[in-house]
């Protein structure tokens, strides 16, 4: 009689349950929610709570009336947006063809590492230290002005001021552009060259396949990252304040001035109402940063 013997089967081991796999990676969460709730949704809390309430801690919308329409704020405002605006597109503009000279350079050439580790040490070089190498190079004894001065132009002699709005501006290009190069890089690399030779296989050239195929694709992750320079200028402080000693009306340094209370005594609400504007401020840059990227990242899956 034949004995029928069941063949082998290998035994895998049943795959963890999903639910306990998204219980484990929610346990891994918890230590950064809670560093968010200390150190961001804490600080939140204080500035939206103060905003809305008198000194005596009564409910009051009087701090938030006075930041959006005294005088001193307004101009405040708007210098800050305007600074934001132009060093943001002023960086968006150089930082793009910057980005695109470097990766048309061979990929081991060491123009492309230079210039890849120069972006990630001069997009956050800010605050004291270049404030003093602006007042070096360009302050009225500066080694640009004086070399400047000495072939027959007097930057000073013109109106140009270190401690000026435009001065200001110029100092915050400096970090604007290679921060620009960092963001806008990805999606410039995401351009594959199947479509430029399909561009040129249709007979297009070079400046239609740049509009009507790589700049429609690259608008989202450009204007994206624009956007990410506006917030990156608009709250910049400790550059503005070491640079120009709070001269110049700005948002973060006029928030300063009313928590320290310099100008009236019991105005630190005013202060804090100023500090949820600016949070009103960058979360709809980030919002829509976050819209763009969605967008653009179409073009990188």
């Amino acid at each position: 009689m034949t004995q029928l013997v069941d063949a082998p089967r290998d035994v895998a081991e049943d795959p963890a349950p999903p639910r306990a796999g998204r219980s484990r990676a929610l346990l891994g969460l918890v230590p950064f929610v809670l560093y968010l709730l200390v150190f961001l949704g804490g600080p939140l809390y204080f500035v939206i709570s103060g905003a809305l309430s008198d000194p005596d801690g009564r409910p009051t919308l009087d701090n938030v009336v006075a930041a959006l329409t005294e005088p001193q704020y307004r101009v405040a405002f708007a210098s800050s947006v305007a600074l934001s605006v132009v060093t943001a597109l002023v960086g968006a503009v150089f930082g793009t063809f910057l980005a695109q000279a470097v990766l048309t350079s061979r990929p081991d050439s060491p123009l492309r590492r230079i210039m890849s580790t120069a972006s990630g040490v001069l997009a956050y070089f800010g605050g004291v230290p270049l404030a003093f190498a602006f007042i070096a190079a360009l302050g009225q004894t500066g080694l640009a002005t004086l070399w400047l001065r000495g072939i027959g132009l007097d930057l000073y002699a013109a109106g140009f001021r270190i401690d000026s709005l435009t001065g200001l501006g110029l100092t915050y290009v400096y970090f604007q552009v290679p921060l620009m190069v960092i963001l806008v890089t990805p999606a410039l690399e995401g351009l594959l060259p199947q479509w430029r030779e399909a561009a040129e296989n249709l007979g297009a050239s070079a400046w239609e396949y740049w509009r009507h195929v790589a700049l429609p694709v690259l608008a989202p992750a450009v204007g994206g990252a624009t956007l990410v320079l506006f917030g990156n200028a608009f709250a910049a402080y400790a550059t503005a304040l070491a640079l120009t000693s709070g001269s110049i009306p700005l948002v973060p340094t006029a928030i300063a001035t009313a928590l320290s209370g310099n100008v009236i005594a019991g105005r630190q609400n005013v202060g804090l109402a100023l500090g949820l504007a600016m949070v009103v401020v960058i979360s709809v840059v980030m919002v829509g940063y976050l819209v763009l990227q969605r967008r653009a990242a179409r073009w990188t899956r």
